[in-house]
Parts: C-alpha cells; sequence; structure tokens
C-alpha cells in the first residue's frame, strides 16, 4: 500500500466527515478499500446516530472482509449511545484499519487501537493526522482543557465596522457569508451574544442553513446582567414556541430583580444566576465552566464587540472569524468587532497565528487562532 494510495483515501475520508452536524462528538469519515476498489463510504451524521465506520460497512457488506478500512479517528471501543465500532470492525473480518488520529476522549484514548491488534487486525496511525485534528479541533480541546472552544464571530466592512455609529448592521455581510454562519451555528455547542446585541438586531440565534436540514439546534445563549430581555423578543418567543428543540439560556447576576427572572423563566427557557465579574456583568469564567458542566464542546460568540473583548482579556477566546465586505461604512463612532479599552502599547496586542482566506460571494473570510 503506497503512501499516495492511503492519502488519497484518507482526503476522501477527511471530505466525508464534513458532512457531520455532530456536537458534542467529532466529525468522522471512513472509507472502506478492497483490492483498489472503494467498496463502502460513511459519515457520523449526528450524536446518537452510527457511526462512519458502521455507515461504510452496512455499504461495503460482503467486500470488507480482508479490506482495508480508512478512518479520520480512532474507532470507538465504549458503549453509549451506539455500540463500539470496534466490535463492527472484528464482526466484519477487515485486514487492515489506518487511522488518521487517535482519539482523545477518556473513554477512548488508545484502546480502540488496542482492542483492534488483539483481535489481529493491522492498524496504523497518523496518516493526515495534523488534518484530521484540525478538523475537530473543538473536540480535541475541551476533552484536553476541560474548556469550551470559543470563536470569535464578526461581518465587517474593509474599515473595521461592524455597524454604522447609529447602530444599522442589517446586513453588513452578503448572503453566501450569512448561509455559512447558519451552518457555523449548526455545528457549534452553543451560540452566545450580549444583550446589546438583542437589543438591537432582536435576534433568533438559531441554525437555518440554506437547503440543511440540521440534527439538532445549538444551545442559545444571552448574557443579561440585568435582565433587560423582552419576553417578547425574538429569541425567547422561539424557546416558547419550541422547548425541546430550541432551547434558550439567559445568564444573569444577582442584579437582576426576581420579577425579571419570573417573567422570563419558563418552557424552553432558563435563567441561570451567576457569579459576576469586578464590573457587574456575568463572569466570564463562570459561564465557561457551566457550559463544560453540560458537554458544551464548541462555543461561537456572536455579538458584540464587548463580549468579544472581554473574551479576549479573559484569555477565553481560541479563534476568530472575520467576514469582510467590500463596503466602507466610515465614522469614528462606528463600531468595530472588539471592544473594550484596548491595549495601551503594540507590543500588549493579542497575537494570532497564521491566516487563512476563504471567499463567499463578494465578502472575505479571515479565520486565525488567538495566542496569549
Amino acid at each position: 500500500m503506497s503512501t499516495g494510495i492511503n492519502l488519497k483515501y484518507m482526503r476522501r475520508a477527511l471530505q466525508l466527515a464534513l458532512n457531520g452536524f455532530t456536537h458534542p462528538n467529532p466529525m468522522v469519515g471512513c472509507v472502506i478499500v478492497n483490492n483498489g476498489e472503494v467498496v463502502g463510504e460513511g459519515w457520523h451524521p449526528a450524536a446518537g446516530q452510527p457511526h462512519a465506520e458502521v455507515y461504510a460497512l452496512q455499504a461495503a457488506g460482503d467486500r470488507a472482509r480482508g479490506a482495508d478500512v480508512y478512518v479520520t479517528l480512532e474507532p470507538c471501543c465504549h458503549r453509549g449511545r451506539t455500540a463500539p465500532c470496534t466490535d463492527a470492525l472484528i464482526a466484519a473480518g477487515v485486514r487492515r484499519v489506518i487511522v488518521a488520529v487517535r482519539d482523545v476522549d477518556i473513554r477512548v484514548k488508545g484502546k480502540g487501537v488496542e482492542t483492534l491488534q488483539a483481535a489481529g487486525i493491522e492498524v496504523r496511525t497518523g496518516s493526515l493526522q495534523n488534518k484530521a485534528r484540525e478538523m475537530n479541533r473543538a473536540f480535541f480541546h475541551f476533552h484536553e482543557t476541560g474548556r469550551p472552544y470559543v470563536t470569535l464571530k464578526a461581518a465587517m466592512s474593509v474599515d473595521g465596522r461592524i455597524a454604522t455609529r447609529s447602530g444599522s448592521s442589517k446586513w453588513v455581510s452578503g448572503n453566501e457569508s450569512r448561509d455559512y454562519v447558519h451552518i457555523l451555528r449548526a455545528r457549534s455547542g452553543a451560540v452566545v451574544a450580549g444583550i446589546n446585541t438583542l437589543l438591537n438586531d432582536d435576534a433568533r440565534l438559531d441554525a437555518r442553513p440554506a437547503g440543511v436540514v440540521v440534527p439538532r439546534q445549538p444551545l442559545r445563549v444571552v448574557l443579561d446582567s440585568h435582565l433587560r430581555l423582552s419576553p417578547n423578543s425574538a429569541c425567547v418567543r422561539l424557546a416558547r414556541e419550541f422547548p425541546d428543540t430550541h432551547p434558550l439560556l439567559i445568564a444573569t447576576t444577582r442584579y437582576a430583580s426576581q420579577t425579571a427572572v419570573s417573567a422570563l423563566a419558563g418552557p424552553g427557557v432558563e435563567v441561570a444566576v451567576l457569579a459576576s465579574d469586578l464590573n457587574g456583568r456575568v463572569g466570564l469564567h463562570a459561564l465557561m465552566a457551566l457550559l463544560a458542566e453540560r458537554k458544551i464542546v464548541s462555543v461561537l460568540c456572536e455579538g458584540g464587540a464587548e463580549l468579544a473583548a472581554s473574551l479576549l482579556t479573559e484569555r477565553l477566546a481560541n479563534e476568530a472569524m472575520y467576514f469582510v465586505a467590500p463596503i466602507v461604512i466610515g465614522g469614528s463612532e462606528a463600531p468595530g468587532p472588539i471592544g473594550g479599552s484596548g491595549v495601551d502599547t503594540i507590543s500588549e496586542a493579542w497575537h494570532t497565528g497564521r491566516i487563512a482566506v476563504s471567499r463567499f460571494g463578494s465578502d472575505l473570510l479571515l479565520q486565525m487562532k488567538i495566542s496569549y
């Protein structure tokens, strides 16, 4: 088996993995090859549904016997909502399993490989490992640190404004960018916004990607220290109408009145009173601890500028995604994507890694990791 063939099939498995909306599980793809022919493909569509290996084995049928299996993540060896994939691979009689990257979930973490080897199946690891890990960077971050992976997202003009001086922001970015943001929401464990964003935009914060039926909605989270959110706001009404599928968590502090809590709390809407920071706002470390406790692996922060600044200051943001539209807004009072007081000197600036650039219609997406 040449390295070139190895990479060809693993690239295909990585491509298949992107079809899934799997939170809190990782995205996984699988390709089964017998005598140089692809006989089965599959991906993990959603948490609670069969894993990629199972779908690929079903497609391959008897042709899986003696075949090579390319899978982007170490096969699971424990019984959760589905049976162990190692059992299915062993029962199918596969010859070799090529794994991109080992799992970091403590329930697997090498034991999947060991189980297959103990059954006499050859296992190779490390094929396109970095790409496989990057695709599931939030999953790896969560299991290695115990904290959600936080992405800052904003749409802005080429001169760095996210709205006009009057607060108008619909729409800075184009249709293609907004469609992709809905994909990002659907793949996230939670979508977080500050109260000012909700008061300005009356956003629903749910995932509505064009032409895609998503298996689950993200937990929608609003930070509202004094509970100014109206019970008639779009995000609250959506939670009331669909309490089981569109949950809303409102994070507040002891400064909120009990009357306001009673007006908002109810079916589909949870009000969580968390510790406040020195400015009386919802403590972000307390929020992340709560989300981690609820197995929220990834967080998409959609606004606003003050929340983004606080996440950077508290060293909780891991990545930034900026959709840059070919418009100029101008105005010294027009807000940018990062608020707060900023830094005093360039040497204190937050740094990012290499910037990845992609295009959505007439917009550019700048995507970068944040380092501290």
